[in-house]
């Protein structure tokens, strides 16, 4: 079975050689990029990308996921701010490999009403959706707390509207990311949602939290990640398994504006230690549903 187990390495160091590195020593091949080298993936300089695919590529990386900001601006924002950046990504993808984007669905900061906030919201990821087919990529929707697409009911939505996978051998251009802490983090019951979402879920974040709003290692949580994984595997799902633990609020982390707190136990590890921790963990919840990495 296809899956691809990614990291988002920034959460360990800010330069791409020891992001390279705790991956590697992790026994890990691919990478999701968000921040590296004091760039946001989005705004990466063509010329700087080209010499991190060189460093990528002595090490056996592959890129799994370009981890975007794009849909984490206001829905009064001006969309040329998105447009841009997934234009500048496109480039990237050419250099990298990678036609996989990560995408949310914006903020309401100015309290426009549901229904206004919805509409918006919605409008734009069509706007991103009909740019990605023109550039041959595939945006990953992430649900996320406080952007439009947070809890279930949202979710649905923007699956009726625009959740695009593609016939078969294709990526389509719009697809859905299930994360299990942020559904936690808007009180939402986990398993619950996966009973709605399982069948339009396409990939994972591999992140947890207790009741406490706590990170925890994958399947350590309030998340249900170790019955959730194993019941897709159970049905047949493969696809994109991506690291993203937040044990640690380390720069890359505090740079997603995240809901909870580091776990206090790890406090005295350094951000690589928590990050190869939470690889350690990841790929024994990983074994134990089936999901050979």
């Amino acid at each position: 079975m296809a899956f691809t187990f990614s990291g988002f390495a920034d959460e360990a160091a800010t330069d791409i050689d020891a992001q390279i590195s705790v991956l590697v020593d992790g026994g890990m091949s691919c990478i999701d990029l968000r921040n590296l080298d004091g760039y946001n993936i989005s705004e990466l300089p063509l010329d700087h990308a080209e010499s991190v695919k060189e460093k990528l590529d002595a090490a056996g990386v592959s890129v799994g996921m370009f981890g975007s900001p794009l849909g984490k601006i206001d829905i009064a924002d001006d969309m040329a701010i998105d447009l841009n950046k997934l234009r500048h990504l496109s480039l990237l993808s050419d250099i990298f490999g990678c036609r996989k984007v990560r995408v949310f669905s914006y903020f309401n900061e100015k309290g426009a009403s549901p229904e206004a906030f919805e509409a918006e919201s919605l409008r734009r990821l069509g706007q991103l959706k009909d740019l990605a087919g023109e550039l041959d990529l595939t945006l990953y929707h992430e649900n996320e707390r406080d952007i439009y697409g947070d809890i279930c009911d949202h979710v649905l939505k923007i699956v009726d509207a625009l959740r695009d996978p593609g016939p078969a051998g294709s990526d389509g251009t719009f697809r859905m990311i299930f994360d299990f802490d942020n559904y936690n983090q808007c009180d939402e019951n986990v398993w619950d949602n996966w009973q709605k979402l399982k069948d339009v879920s396409d990939a994972f974040h591999l992140k947890d939290s207790d009741r406490d709003c706590q990170h925890v290692p994958i399947g350590e949580g309030a998340g249900f990640a170790k019955e959730i994984l194993a019941d897709a595997v159970a049905a047949g799902w493969t696809g994109h398994l991506g690291l993203e633990p937040h044990l640690a609020h380390s720069p890359a982390v505090m740079a997603t504006g995240p809901g909870g707190v580091a776990n206090q136990a790890l406090a005295e590890m350094s951000d690589v230690e928590c990050f190869a921790f939470a690889i350690d963990k990841a790929r024994a919840l990983l074994g134990e549903v089936g999901v050979k990495v």
